[in-house]
């Protein structure tokens, strides 16, 4: 169930889009199909390139039940024409870089992102012969500097993880289009609910669904929707020749998760507002940062361009020193808020991100790059990922320390 669905609300769309009953038992509730092959009564190719799009399926690497309806949930909630889901966010990200870029191809890529993703593209894509460029996305005329003649793809993160700056997709998609170039973003703090990145002009929307998506931390998982010309090339490209599917059982269990997106981004939204708000009256505490404060250095292009300002909470506490020793007492006193990575749970966690680590080992930033850095996380930052918990337990467990 998809196309009747173009209508229907967010809500709706989040529960029933990919599904129906089964139509051998009745049953309300998806069935999880673990099959690695599928009996057929058509006579087939043995190449999934001989496959035409209603197919029957043949072998869990080509297609799998469970894994096309979290495609086409996510597919309708995003309001493009196709997804393809893969192992995890950096398979997702892997994916983009090596189905739309070859040797000699220029790609200019968000200078603070996911560490995965900045790794990749400072270390591995050079070494493939793919000459990248690191731009600060929230300097238009920075990005428009970049382009060249070669440049095939710009890559963008909004709001990028850790710092929680923002990405004008409108004004990047502009640049994109002028320049013959996709314009791809990880859009996975904001989630399908945060913005509109098909309408802003995002070629390619990329989640880690591990997070927000999924929602509840106990399942791994990546996925870009698009027109479907660009999603069939990328199945092609990541499921089919590198072999980077998602298993059936973590997208039978991502989907069930997604039911409740509309829901939980709510209360995400709601709780981190009272948190950050919380956050800013603390002596300790040097600077917050949240898209749905007003001292938020973007809040105007928050206000015009996320409908939800989601879950994420970045805030520094002065010095590294200061920084580090508070984590010590998170992970010492700590009852509800878990000191761990990730984000996007029903769990609030937190954890302790020192700039010159991180630039050692992912970003690597100088001159006015590493200045625009250092302007949101200072000597390093707390990335705080808001859950579902009451914002009063959240809040009162933080002031044991704060």
């Amino acid at each position: 169930m998809g196309k009747e669905l173009k209508n229907a609300g967010l809500a709706t769309k989040a529960i029933h889009a990919g599904e129906g009953p089964d139509p051998v038992s009745g049953a309300s509730a998806p069935a999880l199909q673990m099959s690695s092959t599928f009996v057929t009564d058509q006579v087939a190719g043995f190449s999934a390139h001989d496959l035409e799009e209603e197919a029957p399926y043949l072998y869990g690497r080509w297609a799998n039940p469970n894994v096309r309806a979290l495609e086409t949930k996510i597919s309708v909630m995003e309001g493009t024409e196709d997804c393809v889901c893969l192992a995890s966010g950096m398979a997702a990200a892997t994916a983009i870089f090596l189905t739309f870029l070859s040797a000699g191809d220029h790609v200019i890529v968000s200078d603070v992102s996911y560490a995965g993703v900045a790794e990749l593209a400072r270390d591995t894509l050079p070494r493939m012969g793919i000459e990248v460029t690191t731009v600060d996305m929230s300097d238009l005329p920075a990005v428009s500097a970049a382009i060249r003649s070669n440049t095939r793809l710009i890559h963008t993160e909004t709001p990028v993880n850790p710092i929680g700056r923002l990405s004008d997709l409108k004004a990047i998609s502009e640049i994109a289009r002028n320049a013959g170039a996709l314009l791809s973003c990880d859009a996975t703090f904001a989630s399908p609910l945060g913005q509109s990145s098909r309408e802003l002009g995002v070629d390619l929307i990329m989640h880690s669904v591990t997070k927000y998506i999924g929602g509840h931390g106990d399942a791994i998982g990546g996925a870009v929707a698009g027109r479907r010309e660009l999603i069939e090339k990328m199945r092609n490209e990541s499921a089919i020749h590198h072999g980077s599917i998602m298993s059936p059982f973590n997208a039978w269990i991502i989907a069930r998760g997604m039911a409740t997106l509309p829901l939980r981004m709510k209360a995400h939204e709601a709780g981190a507002t009272a948190v950050a708000q919380w956050l800013e009256t603390r002596e300790a505490v040097t600077k917050v940062i949240y898209p749905g404060l007003k001292s938020h250095p973007q809040y105007e292009l928050a206000q015009r361009q996320m409908k939800n300002m989601s879950g994420m909470i970045t805030f520094q506490v002065g010095d590294r020193a200061t920084g580090e020793a508070f984590a010590q007492q998170m992970i010492d006193k700590l009852k509800i808020i878990h000191y761990a990575v990730s984000l996007g749970h029903h769990r609030s966690l937190i954890f302790w991100m020192g700039t010159d680590a991180l630039m050692e080992t992912s970003f690597r930033l100088e001159g006015e790059n590493m200045q625009s850095y250092r302007d949101y996380a200072g000597e390093g930052v707390f990335r705080l990922s808001i859950g579902l918990e009451d914002p009063e337990d959240l809040i009162a467990d933080l002031a044991q320390i704060i």
